[in-house]
């Protein structure tokens, strides 16, 4: 229609020309006003490292299976932009000749440009590496690894609780250069939602951001971003597959279904918190999003790895003493009656060798033989009659090879694992025990020679352990950070409980403070 209408009006050439560059102009202009977005701005830039850019976060895995694995990045815009294209592949070689997976997805600021792909159709038990494109970069590389249908041995590391104003994460990195794990379990206390000097060592330099305690979506998300652009996290992320679950901190100080210790009236409604908290925790962590954290993971023939959520499914709020009365009411609850079920059915089918119970308070009694305080009312010694209902389940089943690995203490455990020492445990045989259990020390989070001294400290563990107090205890240690390796075979299991020098500054250093072992088929602990 343009030239004949030209034609009537008898325009020149020169006319015409004129007018396809001015609609070329005004298309063009508004192409530009379209692109135009505001400054995305991060609170945590100062952090990053710009050769990383737009992947400043790195790549993470988690929750592997068979024929699947969770792969996860976060694309960091310059502007806001609403949406951004992100492709990625998943190889057999670190030099990417043989792709076996690839595809595309989108992210934007309701995700929080974090990006979640679930890779299926892999091979059980083998090593894979992966890489993201987005924005005209290219991601650091990540390895994981599928769980295996059949096995000879399995690898973890077994972590918990790094809080980044207590130090440096060496725990992290020292975790980065083992061999390729089979998973990283983590026990909970990822994060910490406490402001600058509400806990922690400022002196060392590490501070919050923001600066005050989180409480909104915007303050989770950058909690959880400054935690992910130390060197030392990612590269754990980006070596090995994370299986994690939150723990209270993660929300805010012993947490619970609808309350928590660390939550204020002047902080606004807790149930919006909590929501907030499990949303952001689903966007920075590759795990598989569903309606409830707990899950099994099968390793083979070797192990179950059943996850428990303790914190948000269903417990109760914490008694105010062990001599609360309220303490021994039946409707207490860590778990919750879904939950509480599930995990009794996970116990009874499984097949496989070892049922790994990952749980974030110690489940065994435990007497701290303080003067002040002798049970945690916010483990399982808070929750007795479920804690002996699932005793009962364990011993009227005759479930064997039952492993409890804990976190939360900031100290090193060996149980012989029971709720009552005194009565059917045999403490030189083991007999009557139910299971064992490995409880980790932290990351770097404080322990007890963080508040005092450490020849005290030392006395005290030589009280409470191997002792009137507490007879299954076979070790312990509230003085060192680091991390628990545990190697399982068909036949035994091995934990090498490692400790860093330091966390004060970056340093390489760690050693193994004590190997514990122990049979399948026994309850009793071999220390070397």
């Amino acid at each position: 229609m343009i030239p004949k209408l030209l034609n009537t009006h008898n325009w020149s050439s020169l006319h015409m020309k004129k007018l396809v560059l001015l609609c070329l102009l005004v298309a063009i202009t508004a192409c530009k006003k379209k692109q135009e977005y505001p400054p995305l701005k991060e609170l945590a830039s100062a952090l990053f490292t710009t050769d990383l850019k737009p992947f400043y976060h790195g790549v993470a895995s988690g929750d592997p299976l068979q024929d699947a694995v969770i792969i996860w990045t976060r694309v960091t815009p310059e502007t806001q932009l609403p949406e951004v294209n992100v492709s990625w592949e998943v190889a057999i070689d670190s030099a990417f000749f043989n792709v076996m997976k690839s595809g595309s997805t989108t992210t934007g600021p309701e995700k929080d440009y974090t990006v979640k792909v679930d890779v299926t159709g892999l091979d059980p038990d083998t090593i894979y590496y992966f890489r993201f494109e987005a924005l005209d970069g290219r991601s650091i590389i990540g390895r994981t690894k599928t769980t295996p249908v059949n096995g000879d041995s399995l690898e973890f590391a077994v972590v918990s609780c790094s809080s980044y104003q207590w130090g440096y994460f060496n725990s992290y990195g020292r975790i980065a250069e083992e061999s390729p794990l089979d998973a990283v379990v983590h026990l909970g206390d990822y994060i910490y939602e406490h402001g600058e000097g509400g806990y922690g060592d400022t002196s060392i330099g590490r501070i919050h951001i923001p600066k005050h305690e989180i409480v909104s979506l915007e303050d989770y998300r950058t909690r959880y971003a400054q935690y992910r652009l130390d060197q030392d996290l990612r590269a754990a992320h980006q070596n090995h597959p994370f299986i994690a679950v939150w723990d209270d901190h993660e929300i805010t100080n012993n947490a619970y279904a609808d309350g928590a210790q660390n939550h204020q009236p002047d902080e606004g409604d807790y149930m919006t918190r909590r929501d907030i908290a499990r949303q952001v925790y689903y966007e920075w962590m590759p795990i598989r999003e569903q309606k409830d954290l707990y899950r099994k993971i099968n390793f083979g023939s070797i192990a179950d790895l059943i996850m428990l959520d303790g914190r948000l499914a269903g417990r109760t709020k914490q008694a105010d003493s062990m001599t609360d009365p309220s303490r021994d009411d039946a409707d207490r609850t860590m778990l919750g009656k879904e939950q509480f079920e599930w995990f009794k059915d996970q116990l009874q089918s499984s097949k496989a060798r070892w049922k790994l119970i990952g749980n974030q308070v110690i489940f065994s009694y435990q007497d701290w033989g303080y003067s002040g305080f002798r049970l945690n009312m916010d483990s399982w010694d808070g929750y007795p009659v479920e804690q002996q209902m699932i005793v009962d389940f364990i011993r009227d089943n005759a479930i064997a090879d039952v492993m409890f690995l804990t976190g939360d203490t900031h100290s090193s455990w060996a149980f012989e694992a029971t709720n009552d020492p005194f009565e059917q445990y045999d403490e030189k045989t083991g007999d009557g025990a139910i299971g064992i259990e490995f409880g980790v020390t932290s990351l770097n989070s404080a322990n007890s020679n963080e508040r005092f001294p450490t020849d005290s400290v030392k006395l005290h563990e030589g009280r409470i352990a191997n002792s009137d107090i507490n007879p299954h205890l076979k070790y312990v240690n509230m003085r060192d950070h680091g991390y628990l390796k545990l190697t399982l075979t068909d036949s035994t299991g091995l934990a090498e409980f490692k400790i860093i020098e330091t966390t004060r500054k970056p340093d390489p250093g760690i050693k193994i403070d004590k190997v514990v072992k122990v049979r399948s088929g026994s309850t009793k602990l071999i220390l070397d």
